[in-house]
């Protein structure tokens, strides 16, 4: 029982980790590109929300906060998840910014099945699933994943009935 514990908490582990790197990265990666902009990928939009997305693209005004949001919103979600920082915040905040991504081109309806995206699937799709890997890192308590535990050195085993310790 206790590998599997060690195992459990080694899996949660290396998933906020991973998502945590994947968000940073994709916010660097956008902070040091020269003239990197969301408007292209706001003004080809599609689907049931594509006039939100398409007048946010072409604002003058908005298109930098928007940008600035974006970009920083990435470094610091995928901070606060590499690092273990305010976990749930970040969790949260990750699936709200997956989610925004994910209806700025949905998986559904008919012009969805004339995209040809790498990744891009009917329904599901990465960002969705990667939403929902951050729900579940969102819903179970913090310091079972946490670096401290994965390397705890104390046994957690329970005495049994017999005297015994019960694995």
């Amino acid at each position: 029982m206790v590998l599997m514990e060690r195992l459990k908490s080694l899996f949660f582990f290396l998933l906020r980790i991973t998502i945590g790197w994947h968000f940073l990265y994709e916010g660097l990666t956008k902070l040091f590109a020269q003239g990197w902009s969301s408007a292209g990928y706001l003004k080809g939009s599609y689907g049931f929300l594509s006039v939100f997305y398409h007048t946010l693209g072409i604002s003058s005004g908005l298109l930098p906060i928007i940008d600035f949001i974006n970009i920083w919103g990435l470094i610091l979600i995928g901070a606060g998840l590499f690092l273990g920082i305010m976990i749930r915040i970040s969790a949260v905040s990750g699936i709200l910014m997956l989610l925004l991504y994910y209806f700025a081109y949905p998986p559904f309806g008919a012009q969805s099945l004339l995209m040809t995206q790498e990744g891009h699937f009917w329904i599901i799709n990465r960002n969705l699933i990667e939403a929902m890997a951050l729900g579940v890192l969102f819903f179970i308590p913090g310091k079972e994943y946490s670096l401290m535990n994965l390397f705890k050195l104390k046994k957690t085993a329970e005495p049994s009935p017999a005297g015994g310790e019960k694995d």
